[in-house]
């Protein structure tokens, strides 16, 4: 019988470890790796010629610096040369989940031309990638609904890249940049007006009459006070 059990147990084990690796993908209750690649060479390269380590940050913090941004890379923008190969260490700084992906890829190395690093809160992952010898900019984002359209995108060049993405935070142009129009009609105006010198005003009185008002304050805690008493 303990054998029994014991064989039903390595039995589970071998079936969990297949289901969680398979297809390039590697999943656990944290995270997922597909496609990662650290041995297999692109057809147009015949060596590895440099290994580059990159850490990448993602989380809210980052955005800070980019105007109506909520969520960053820590950085927006890579460049490698060709046949590189990229070990990554994916790190989330926030509590919910981020993705690191990268499109474009060769389909007979990286199946659907994807490399995708995921957390689904906060860790990190490693995992490499090697590129071909294409003078190439590759899209780097999260794929999460929003995460890139508020700022979580970035650019991978190969050899210096053949030109900018569009709406990379910090370097390119948007494609449709966000705009905030305000109706301004003549009450829209008048309320403006009536705020800026409501605005003006009320610290000049304040001032003026600083000592009236102190006076009436005092008057009023100390009628407080009667009355407890």
């Amino acid at each position: 019988m303990k054998a029994l059990l014991i064989g039903l147990m390595m039995l589970g084990a071998i079936e969990m470890a297949s289901a969680m690796n398979h297809g390039g993908m590697l999943m656990d209750e944290k995270g997922m790796i597909m496609n990662a690649n650290s041995d297999d060479l692109p057809r147009d390269c015949t060596k590895i010629s440099e290994n580059v380590d990159i850490t990448i940050h993602a989380g809210q913090k980052y955005a800070r610096k980019f105007t109506g941004k909520m969520f960053a890379f820590d950085q927006q923008e890579w460049d490698v040369k060709p046949c590189a190969k990229i070990n990554i260490t994916f790190i989330n700084d926030d509590q919910i989940r981020h993705q690191l992906m990268i499109h474009g890829l060769p389909g007979y190395l990286y199946p659907e031309g994807m490399f995708h690093l995921e957390l689904y809160g906060q860790g990190q992952l490693q995992a490499s990638l090697i590129l071909p010898s294409q003078k190439k900019t590759y899209l780097v984002h999260c794929e999460v609904p929003q995460h890139m359209e508020k700022g979580m995108k970035a650019q991978l060049k190969v050899a210096g890249g053949d030109g900018d993405l569009p709406s990379i935070p910090g370097i390119s142009a948007p494609v449709r940049a966000d705009v905030y129009p305000v109706d301004w009609t003549n009450l829209t105006s008048a309320i403006l007006l009536l705020c800026v010198l409501a605005g003006c005003a009320i610290p000049y009185f304040v001032i003026i009459y600083a000592e009236g008002i102190k006076d009436v304050l005092h008057k009023s805690l100390t009628k407080l006070k009667f009355k407890r008493k």
